[in-house]
């Protein structure tokens, strides 16, 4: 018997209050990453009327002016005037930064198999994890991004939506909005869109109908697959009937609230920890793009249809406790030999990932919305979307056979 089912997931675009604080968050941290690439960072942003709020640990030696910081990232988004709801230029900004605990810095700075001499006193060996907690990584070859369907397109419209709002296509459109796609499966296959679910910030005078209208025109048709719109789904825009005020003003944000839409659209388990505003050292980070970067090259490499990799980790221990791969049953060769294959090709030791992955550079704040995985619309590409180690892992499939 066909099995046949439904699977929903969401995105948001820039002008959302989550994303807006996610951005300030990782704007912080590219700033100082900038002056200082060892900088400590755990930067939290809460965002509501008329109000920036940044708090956090930081260990650096540079200085950045956080207030101004956020004011440009505010405008930068689009809230440049009070009618939008918020406006980068009149909003407080309070700050409340101390250091990272020395009870934390110490396992991070010193590892703790370095010390207790299970390891070399080389630098690969010697970050431990900047926290206890579990990560997921995935891929999948059902599109071009390695991302499950319903996520890729609910991130391909909230970008179209922010598009057309900045290119006047749709001058009347404000910075918040929200996307929602479900997709009807039949054993595992897509075969059609069933809802989508268009929710966008407007200028009061203009009327529900005409932003329908204008909203399936020239963000939802470019965007949907045509084969799977043959029997047209059903479209909802604005459901509320009416969506003018927006943003923070609206809804308070915060960072790390949106963790779903920042991986896999709730396809498979996200991990313990959200990624904005943490520096490299945190694991829920790094370990998360490692995670992907190898999920990706597992599938890129014909080893199966979608991998799913969990890694664990103790605070200020270097090695995972654990690491588990998981092809659902799709993989052309089993999942014992595929684990034993990523653990020889993938260094999940902080420091490792962050050599591999280049990440003491700035980058993040450019991925702080629209999704950290599949940004293949991102020049230059993330480290952990390339596919450059898939060649090495079908050979080293075929030696083990």
């Amino acid at each position: 018997m066909e099995r046949r089912y439904l699977v929903s997931s969401e995105s948001v675009t820039e002008g959302h209050p989550d994303k807006l604080a996610d951005q300030i968050s990782d704007g912080v941290l590219d700033a100082i990453l900038e002056k200082d690439p060892m900088g400590r960072v755990a930067c939290e942003t809460l965002v509501t009327t008329g109000l920036v709020v940044v708090a956090g640990e930081i260990t650096t030696q540079c200085y950045v002016d956080i207030p101004r910081l956020a004011r440009s990232i505010v405008k930068d988004i689009g809230y440049t005037r009070a009618k939008y709801g918020f406006d980068g230029d009149t909003c407080a900004v309070v700050t409340a930064i101390d250091e990272q605990s020395p009870d934390i810095c110490q396992g991070v700075n010193r590892s703790l198999e370095l010390r207790e001499g299970e390891m070399s006193e080389e630098e690969i060996n010697k970050v431990g994890a900047g926290d206890q907690g579990m990560m997921v990584g995935y891929a999948c070859d059902e599109t071009e991004e390695f991302l499950p369907l319903p996520i890729a397109l609910a991130h391909r419209l909230a970008r179209r939506l922010s598009e057309v709002r900045k290119d006047r296509t749709l001058g009347y459109l404000r910075p918040d909005g929200k996307t929602q796609v479900t997709i009807e499966y039949i054993d595992g296959k897509a075969i059609r869109v069933d809802t989508v679910v268009v929710s966008a910030q407007h200028h009061p005078a203009v009327e529900a109908e005409q932003i329908r209208n204008d909203i399936l025109r020239e963000v939802i048709t470019p965007v949907l697959p045509a084969h799977l719109t043959e029997t047209p789904p059903r479209v909802l825009v604005n459901p509320t009937g009416r969506f003018v005020m927006g943003g923070p003003m609206a809804d308070t944000g915060l960072t790390g609230r949106k963790i779903i839409i920042d991986t896999y659209g709730g396809v498979v388990p996200h991990g313990g920890g959200a990624f904005s505003g943490k520096d490299p050292t945190k694991v829920d980070r790094s370990a998360a793009y490692m995670s992907r970067y190898a999920a990706k090259n597992v599938v890129a490499a014909g080893l199966a249809k979608e991998c799913k990799i969990q890694v664990a980790y103790a605070i200020g221990v270097a090695r995972p406790v654990s690491l588990m791969v998981d092809t659902n049953g799709s993989g052309t060769v089993p999942d014992l030999l595929v684990t034993e294959i990523v653990k020889e090709h993938f260094d999940f030791r902080p420091a490792a990932i962050i050599r591999d992955l280049d990440l003491r550079r700035p980058q993040y704040r450019r991925l702080a919305a629209y999704g950290h995985m599949g940004r293949i619309d991102l020049d230059p590409l993330p480290a952990w979307e390339r596919i450059d180690r898939a060649e090495m892992l079908r050979k080293a499939a075929e030696r083990k056979r």
